[in-house]
């Protein structure tokens, strides 16, 4: 007992607590806190009891939709489309101005309970019926992609402009290698004018750098849509205008040999293929003056014919193919001698100041893809009137540089200064080959010295590589529009085989009808990049 009240240093009343904390020693928190706490944890329990829980009941959409479209419960008309018949109500379809007019005008059906819709579009499906009818009766509807193009024929026969909008959605966010050609053309059927113009763009982006290589899409592709692609002054084409005329010339061998496939032996024989079968023809007519090739003229005359004359090769495989006639060949090649004649020889400048649907009219058009943003130079080789331009891509800048070195003088222009004109656009493309983000220098007037080089543009950071560069260049005024080459001219036969043009032609690579593979120097980190592919690595 002595040891136990040895340790009360304190009178007793000082001590609050119990006896325990009064012999330990111990203190437990004050009773305050203990009351806070009580009160902060009673306010809480209040409060969750107070407030209302929400709990999603079946909706008033839901119960319509089940009750009346699923069951078909009061209907008060039935509709029979497709060999199949809904059970619907008018006070619903009245949302669509088809049904609305066909049940409040001086129609036969406004009076009837049975309506029989006979539908001529095929591409319009039961399923396609089946989501419609639904949406009538829902705030929703489900479009799948492989659906979209039957539910936007079924939206436009009810003229339902919300269905028709989603659907254009749809059909600009997965336009693809896949989608691109029919999308189009169902766009242009049913006139939805934002898929039609996603559809384009994005056939303008890969037409030469992908349908080249997969034919099974190439193929597909009708005259009047390849026609519009080559017309146009945005498509991107890889290496030159050659590489136009080489895809061309298969969409047509296509047309004619549907099951080719590029990697069967058998169509590696001579004549079984696009590259021999037009230059062994045994009838010497030039083929779009042939029954079989007036069809095509049209796509032919799209082509930027004085562009495919730059370069021998160019020129030799041209005429040995036979397939453009000569009178499309001859007044070109006059204006390319007589440009050739004045280049250094009279005060005539060059192109400036053009009006813009002009330059796109006439302008080569050339491209490349940046595969990764390492220092390059490049150039795209033929003849250029005396003008060596290279493009250089480093550090994020794009430059053009008139080349000129003493040696090549020989070929090239003298003058102290040459004009030009030229639009570089840099895109960069999504998963599905859309263009994700594009820039672009506008139409620019250059007027360079010799080995004199300017900036284009800095790229944006928003462009990712790889990266699709696309050129616009006008090197001289254009000539003046030459008579077009209708059906009829196919009765104006030259007496001279076209075969005779290039008689004296030689071949760089002993007859080959390939063009090089091998690069031809043209200084340190330079290259041509002619080759047998006319498509890059994209």
């Amino acid at each position: 007992m002595g040891q136990m009240t040895s340790r009360l240093r304190y009178p007793l009343h000082a001590y609050t607590g119990s006896v325990a904390e009064i012999i330990t020693g111990r203190k437990r928190k004050r009773n305050e806190d203990s009351d806070s706490s009580n009160d902060e944890n009673n306010s809480a329990l209040e409060k969750s009891l107070s407030t209302p829980k929400k709990k999603k009941l079946l909706t008033t959409t839901q119960y319509i939709y089940q009750a009346l479209y699923k069951e078909e419960k009061n209907s008060d008309v039935t509709v029979l489309a497709l060999g199949k018949a809904w059970r619907l109500h008018k006070v619903y379809l009245c949302q669509s101005p088809y049904f609305f007019s066909m049940f409040n005008g001086s129609w036969k059906e406004s009076c009837q309970d049975f309506i029989h819709i006979r539908i001529a579009d095929n591409k319009i499906t039961l399923d396609a019926l089946e989501a419609v009818f639904g949406s009538f009766y829902s705030d929703e509807i489900e479009i799948e992609p492989k659906k979209v193009i039957s539910i936007l024929a079924t939206a436009t026969l009810f003229q339902l402009e919300g269905i028709i909008d989603k659907c254009s959605e749809v059909m600009t966010e997965t336009t693809n290698a896949e989608t691109a050609i029919d999308y189009y053309e169902a766009a242009c059927q049913y006139g939805v004018q934002n898929a039609k113009k996603a559809a384009f763009e994005w056939l303008e982006t890969n037409l030469v750098g992908y349908y080249f290589k997969y034919v099974k899409y190439l193929k597909l592709i009708n005259e009047e849509l390849i026609t519009a692609l080559l017309s146009s002054p945005n498509l991107y084409v890889f290496q030159t205008e050659f590489s136009l005329y080489i895809l061309l010339r298969l969409w047509m061998y296509l047309k004619f040999f549907p099951n080719y496939k590029p990697d069967d032996d058998f169509c590696k024989l001579p004549g079984n293929n696009p590259q021999t079968y037009f230059a062994e023809r045994s009838d010497k007519t030039p083929f779009l003056h042939t029954a079989d090739g007036r069809e095509f003229i049209k796509p032919f005359q799209a082509l930027r014919i004085q562009h495919l004359l730059n370069h021998n090769i160019d020129l030799k495989l041209v005429v040995q193919d036979n397939i453009i006639p000569m009178e499309w060949l001859h007044p070109h090649i006059m204006s390319h001698w007589s440009s050739v004649l004045k280049v250094d020889h009279y005060a005539e400048e060059g192109p400036k100041d053009l009006q813009e649907e002009i330059f796109l009219k006439n302008s080569m058009r050339c491209g490349r893809v940046l595969q990764d943003p390492s220092y390059q130079k490049w150039r795209w080789t033929g003849f250029n009137f005396g003008l060596d331009l290279i493009l250089i891509a480093d550090s994020g800048v794009l430059s053009i540089k008139r080349h000129h070195r003493n040696e090549y003088e020989r070929l090239l222009s003298l003058k102290n200064k040459r004009q030009f004109m030229i639009r570089v656009t840099i895109t960069s493309l999504n998963e599905q080959r859309q263009r994700s983000y594009s820039q672009t220098t506008g139409i620019m007037s250059l007027e360079l010295e010799k080995n004199e080089d300017v900036s284009l543009l800095m790229m944006h950071p928003k462009l990712v590589h790889p990266l699709l560069i696309s050129v616009n260049l006008l090197i001289n005024p254009p000539i003046p529009e030459l008579k077009p080459i209708t059906e009829n001219s196919s009765e104006e036969k030259n007496s001279n085989p076209i075969s005779d043009i290039g008689e004296n032609l030689s071949l760089a690579n002993n007859g080959n009808s390939s063009r090089s593979n091998s690069p031809t120097r043209i200084g340190a980190g330079e290259s041509d990049d002619r080759n047998n592919n006319v498509v890059g690595n994209f």
